[in-house]
């Protein structure tokens, strides 16, 4: 196994309680976390961040498709919270998504137990608190969801895993950055990037002050390990590269790829990766592992991590590797086109990945969905999408679906930008259950805007500069588009996806760029079954309530 540490910190891992109970069919696993407020330095200076069990980045959930995953949270900050699980579909089974359109908050001093199953998934994803600008402070952790043995993996089993947390990173607390987006002000450029929740290494000294914790990657030299990487951050695109060693990409977001070799890799905001990288160095030094911010006119130092091989001559020294031009934008849009889906590779299920063929499928609903800066509106700082600024009620949709209260929401979100000033609304769309959805995101924005959507993986068919327009369909990939659940849209560019509307539910549709988010970016997608489905997930027994229905509490 690779042995990861920082630099000049004394490490500490906490082992949690798992259980794999005698229960009939499918595991259950347990954990027990509490999510509360640290002291940590990871620019070296001491700020509040957001640890579970005392751990920042939190612990990872390893598991394996189909098992039962059970997490009791205790909400030690001193305001809500909850977890969503970015990637994890919880198949039939909103109630455990962890937004505020699914759940009630867990109240601070509560706590809340998520039940779920991992059902038809393997890959790499993560977890992070959904609410209130708090991932800005940290909270976030890995989930790894293994293949069963039955089904092998299509290349040679790693050595060992590495998961690395990339993100931007901000030296004011979470509480005075959201209270800065709902002034209207611009993130602007973050303060440094962190791996794994430490500084960078001292690669220049004009850059990086001394005394920085930083993470240090420790391999054994021939070895082949597998990076699982997440860009966790709140607004930044980064660039990901290991000097000198090739990135070999096998999986994204629950899908096996084709298996391609890079020197570097664009990862936006919410994206998560697997790279197999094999130790073939001299190891005459260490090696720089960097995470830059990109389309960033920044003079911040970089995130820098350090490889290290057991027959390590020396310490790393000398210029980082280069990263592609700083606002090339073309070379990011053609690396993510260059992606695909390998259709031959059995993942979840032993039929290969190809055997669904999504170019063959009827499109029964289509919705192009243009994005706006933040504007005013009533006097309030918002982002909107098709001119609609997502107003959460204080009755999750969930719950007022439940019992039928009406007036919490309408199903009228516009399929297209509206000719009509933007408003503040609780306006859902009503998906065809077992259709298939066409979406198209326009992106006016000035800045990479990602956008994730819960409960699903979609087909990433195409992407380009300019105005989409129905001709635009004449160049999409209906054949080996990746399948995914966060996918980037360039500015001034669209992105264009499909998604075969199979998990009943409400789920959410967001912009993973947490300002734009917060401010009202997303809009919650109805998913409903005309029949009845007797494995469709009832009502929660620990079920918090809220809003109207807060009686029942």
């Amino acid at each position: 196994m690779p042995s990861i540490a920082p630099c000049s910190c004394t490490y500490v891992v906490l082992v949690l309680c798992l259980v794999t109970g005698s229960f009939a069919g499918d595991p259950y696993v347990f954990f027990d976390w509490t999510v509360s407020y640290l002291t940590a330095s990871p620019l070296g200076i001491k700020q509040q961040v957001i640890g579970i069990n005392r751990q920042f980045p939190g612990p990872i959930l390893n598991v394996t498709t189909n098992w039962n995953v059970v997490v009791n949270v205790k909400n030690d900050l001193d305001e809500p919270l909850l977890i969503t699980w970015n990637g994890v579909q919880h198949r039939k089974n909103s109630w455990q998504d962890g937004v505020l359109g699914t759940n009630c908050p867990i109240p601070a001093g509560w706590n809340w137990t998520y039940q779920f199953q991992v059902k038809d998934q393997i890959g790499s994803f993560f977890y992070f608190p959904s609410l209130n600008f708090q991932r800005s402070a940290g909270g976030y952790g890995g989930v790894i969801i293994n293949n069963r043995d039955v089904i092998p993996l299509p290349f040679a089993v790693p050595d060992a895993d590495v998961v690395l947390f990339i993100s931007d990173w901000y030296s004011k607390s979470h509480k005075k950055l959201r209270k800065d987006v709902e002034n209207g002000e611009d993130l602007g450029v973050p303060d440094g990037i962190l791996i794994n929740g430490f500084g960078p290494y001292r690669y220049d000294e004009a850059l990086v002050q001394g005394g920085i914790a930083y993470q240090i990657i420790n391999v054994e030299p021939g070895s082949t390990y597998r990076f699982r990487v997440h860009n966790v951050g709140i607004s930044t695109s980064l660039n990901f590269r290991i000097q000198n060693h090739n990135l070999l990409l096998v999986e994204t977001e629950g899908s096996y790829t084709v298996q391609q070799n890079y020197t570097n890799m664009d990862i936006h905001v919410g994206q998560s990766y697997s790279f197999l990288v094999t130790m073939d160095q001299t190891a005459s030094s260490d090696y720089y592992i960097v995470a830059s911010p990109r389309y960033v006119n920044s003079s911040k130092a970089s995130g820098v991590a350090i490889l290290h091989y057991a027959n390590s001559q020396g310490p790393a020294s000398g210029p980082l590797p280069d990263p592609p031009n700083e606002y090339d934008s073309f070379f990011s849009m053609n690396q993510a086109r260059s992606i695909r889906w390998n259709v031959s590779a059995g993942a979840a299920r032993p039929n290969p990945q190809g055997s669904f063929k999504y170019g063959q499928i009827t499109v029964t609903d289509v919705y192009v969905i243009v994005n706006r800066p933040a504007e005013l509106i009533d006097g309030k700082w918002c982002t909107t999408l098709n001119g609609i600024s997502y107003l959460p009620p204080s009755t999750p949709l969930k719950l007022a679906q439940q019992y039928n209260i009406p007036g919490v929401y309408k199903l009228d979100f516009p399929n297209a930008q509206m000719n009509r000033p933007p408003k503040v609304d609780t306006s859902l769309i009503n998906g065809t259950f077992k259709g298939f959805m066409e979406i198209i995101f326009q992106n006016n924005h000035t800045a990479v805007q990602s956008y994730h959507m819960d409960g699903y993986a979609f087909f990433v068919v195409g992407m380009d500069f300019g105005v989409w327009t129905e001709n635009s369909r004449s160049t999409y990939n209906k054949w080996d588009g990746v399948a995914r659940s966060t996918t980037q849209v360039f500015p001034g560019a669209w992105t264009a996806i499909l998604v075969s509307l199979d998990n009943a539910g409400i789920w959410n549709l967001r912009s993973e760029n947490l300002d734009s988010w917060y401010l009202g970016q997303e809009v919650y997608l109805s998913i409903m079954n005309p029949e009845i489905d007797k494995s469709e997930a009832p009502l929660p027994d620990n079920t918090i309530y809220c809003g109207i229905l807060s009686s029942l509490q």
